[in-house]
């Protein structure tokens, strides 16, 4: 089975890169993106479309609402899943996608968390009302790892809880006894060569593309169905438009600080692909997809 990855900044093409590359080489594309994995949230993810999605197979869009709990393990247990899909499928697998951190925990490893159940993210959550006494707390049990969490950081905070709830250890000795595997190894990297310049402008059309779409009205459905809480409706797109319904933005204001936020997003993501990865194939868009088949 052929397997390779696909990386870039977000609004690199990655995504239509993909599906051309998958139609000729008979392959299944597994996305790794932190939103698309979420159903209701489609335009602010840019996910594919759905005649897309029906061009070619896909995993990791749709598969949960956007108030349940997700995080990097169960990306890797949905890698491991696609592989066995494939395999009996005969068919070759694309991983692509903007958040990288997936790909590099894929490729180097990561500890396992303990089970976390239901009970457990909810006793979680209510703790998490009160950040400052959750921090303080854990910093009492385990200073060498809250030590390197920032207070406000509440994500990590919530994942360092939900480890200590549901093993009863402490996150660092959870991570001595289990300590990260890798899960891949000699994985094909090709990433999008872009220049920023072309990548703001690229960003700026696609925010207006997104409006025009319908993306206030999406933010209203997700915020009523779903409220603030969720980690998902902190997400570039929703916070900007949350505040331009509360007042604080005008609409002008709020496309600009969409378009602000992004193209800082595909900064550090362009960082993170440099410096986070070895043995990368980098290219223009326009060259990666006669580069790729070459190699195949």
């Amino acid at each position: 089975m052929i397997k390779l990855a696909i990386i870039g900044p977000t609004a690199s093409g990655k995504s239509d890169l993909a599906i051309k590359i998958a139609k000729n080489v008979n392959a299944y594309i597994l996305s790794i993106d932190s939103l698309s994995i979420y159903k209701e949230i489609d335009i602010v993810s840019a996910k594919p479309s759905q005649k897309e999605l029906q061009e070619v197979k896909h995993f990791g869009i749709n598969l949960l609402n956007p108030d349940e709990y997700f995080s990097v393990e169960i990306f890797i247990n949905l890698y491991k899943e696609v592989v066995e899909r494939c395999k009996s499928d005969a068919k070759n697998l694309i991983i692509v996608g903007g958040t990288s951190f997936y790909l590099k925990s894929l490729m180097s490893g990561l500890s396992e968390i303990p089970k976390i159940t239901k009970k457990t993210v909810l006793h979680v959550e209510q703790r998490l009302n009160n950040l400052e006494d959750c921090y303080d707390f854990l910093y009492k049990i385990d200073k060498e790892y809250i030590s390197k969490i920032a207070p406000n950081d509440r994500y990590r905070i919530e994942k360092a809880l939900l480890i200590y709830e549901a093993s009863k250890l402490t996150p660092s000795e959870w991570f001595r006894q289990n300590p990260p595997k890798p899960i891949i190894k000699n994985l094909p990297l090709y990433n999008i060569d872009v220049s920023r310049d072309i990548l703001r402008e690229r960003i700026t059309k696609r925010t207006y593309k997104m409006l025009k779409a319908g993306l206030i009205d999406e933010v209203c459905r997700l915020e009523q169905k779903y409220t603030r809480l969720p980690h998902s409706m902190n997400s570039i797109g929703i916070v900007e438009v949350l505040e331009y319904l509360d007042g604080k933005a005008t609409k002008d204001e709020m496309l600009q600080n969409i378009s602000t936020h992004t193209a800082q997003l595909a900064k550090r993501q362009q960082t993170f692909n440099r410096t986070q990865f070895e043995n990368v194939t980098n290219a223009p868009l326009e060259k990666l997809e006669e580069i790729i088949l070459s190699k195949i």
